[in-house]
């Protein structure tokens, strides 16, 4: 398991990158698996705290559900439209339900005390960048697993 900062200890500066372009928007897109193994989108908000990365949802969302099942997940930054575009971040990985009620509720916050909610911490598998390259001819896509570690591919 990775947690945030296991991948923010093994690759500070990717790391700084991808926690820039996550914070640019509130809102995230989660992809999860359906019970159907189709894929389903959902929006999403992040939130690290403690070294790790959370995801929170309504009591029994669907996405919750998908998750609870298959806890397999993908999550996109937010992203700007071109000229401005600054490049996108991406995480993949698996994410642990956790169900202790004090830690929801810090977590969680307002939303926890209003009701029952679902609190997810994400496993970290890989992690991701995409964005131009100073000239803005080609892709620097920078990636990072626990195993390989990170890597730098351009392309056109």
């Amino acid at each position: 398991m990775s947690s945030w900062s296991d991948f923010e200890s093994a690759a500070p500066e990717l790391a700084a990158v991808v926690l820039t372009r996550f914070d640019a928007h509130v809102h995230k897109t989660l992809a999860t698996v359906r019970r159907d193994g189709a894929p389903r989108i959902s929006g999403t908000e992040t939130r690290l705290v403690d070294g790790d990365l959370w995801i929170g949802s309504m009591w029994q969302a669907l996405k919750a559900q998908d998750l609870q099942r298959d806890p397999r997940f993908a999550l996109h930054s937010g992203s700007d439209d071109p000229p401005a575009w600054p490049g996108d971040a991406k995480i993949a990985g698996v994410a642990e339900e956790i169900t202790d009620p004090e830690r929801v509720l810090a977590i969680n916050g307002e939303a926890a005390q209003a009701g029952p909610t679902h609190l997810f911490r994400l496993d970290l598998r890989e992690v991701s960048t995409v964005s131009l390259n100073a000239a803005g001819t080609e892709l620097v896509i920078t990636s990072w697993t626990p195993a390989r570690g990170v890597r730098i591919v351009e392309r056109a």
